[in-house]
């Protein structure tokens, strides 16, 4: 049976153990029990159980088509579930509806293909949101929109349109259009794989930055430097399962599972 409350654990369960780092003693903000998801036949979360505290950096690693981007994309039902519960900030994620869309606002999404709106200019695409979904006054919007665009470094940018950006410019762009809903937590979705090489370090400075001011994250990433220096709890999935979790500098130092070692052992050594 399923938990009642998000920080208890499920009726039969050993209760979990505290997270690497917890910085509020009150509840966590993003919670997922007992999580499944299938593609089909292709059973790709497995009984997947999750706390990140607010303020936290998560960093999610493991091989491609290990159910990371999609475990991302559940936190805030972008990709809904079979079975199982997610709360975000106290309240149980429902399937749709208003209530689904007002909780989903408050969760920031940054994705690999930046998914910024072509025909329109760079202030336009991060002063959308606000103006449509929060109501904001458009002056308003655009003034706090140019605040975080000088923020993430492309201020200089704000009337030219996505096309006329570098990749990493138009990455900027989209964390900047997601910190203007005034997110609560912010999920990264391979946030730099498609990037040039010489773009990542650009995006992964704000990222970093963000997660110094205290935003609570989940980064799935294969950017390991990352998650040594900026994460508080690396995971490692395989096969839809978590797999191994530990503050970074133990995960890296000190593998507990072979699978994680095994992977470990051909991304650092190449």
């Amino acid at each position: 049976m399923a938990p009642t409350r998000p920080d208890g654990p499920a009726a039969g369960e050993a209760e979990p153990a505290p997270a690497a780092v917890a910085t509020d003693p009150g509840e966590p903000m993003i919670v997922m029990r007992q999580v499944d998801k299938w593609f089909g036949d292709l059973h790709v979360l497995r009984d997947v159980n999750l706390s990140v505290a607010r303020g936290e950096v998560v960093v999610v690693i493991g091989p491609s088509g290990s159910g990371k981007s999609t475990l991302c994309r559940t936190i805030n039902r972008l990709e809904p579930i079979g079975s199982g519960q997610i709360w975000f900030d106290g309240q149980e994620l429902p399937a749709e509806g208003r209530a689904l869309a007002r909780l989903r606002s408050e969760v920031g999404m940054v994705f690999q293909a930046f998914n910024l709106f072509a025909h329109k200019t760079v202030l336009a695409n991060v002063s959308l949101g606000p103006i449509r979904v929060r109501r904001e006054k458009p002056a308003a919007a655009r003034e706090r929109a140019m605040a975080l665009l000088d923020r993430v470094g492309i201020a200089d940018q704000a009337d030219k349109y996505p096309a006329q950006l570098s990749g990493g410019q138009q990455q900027r762009a989209a964390i900047a259009r997601a910190l203007a809903m005034q997110p609560k937590a912010m999920l990264f979705d391979e946030p730099t794989s498609a990037l040039d090489p010489e773009m990542v370090g650009e995006v992964l400075d704000v990222m970093t930055s963000l997660a110094e001011d205290g935003m609570t994250m989940v980064v799935v990433t294969h950017e390991m430097g990352f998650a040594r220096h900026a994460a508080r709890r690396a995971i490692f999935m395989a096969d839809g399962e978590l797999v191994e979790e530990a503050p970074p500098a133990e995960f890296f130092a000190h593998p507990r599972s072979d699978r994680l070692k095994d992977f470990l052992s051909k991304i650092l050594t190449h």
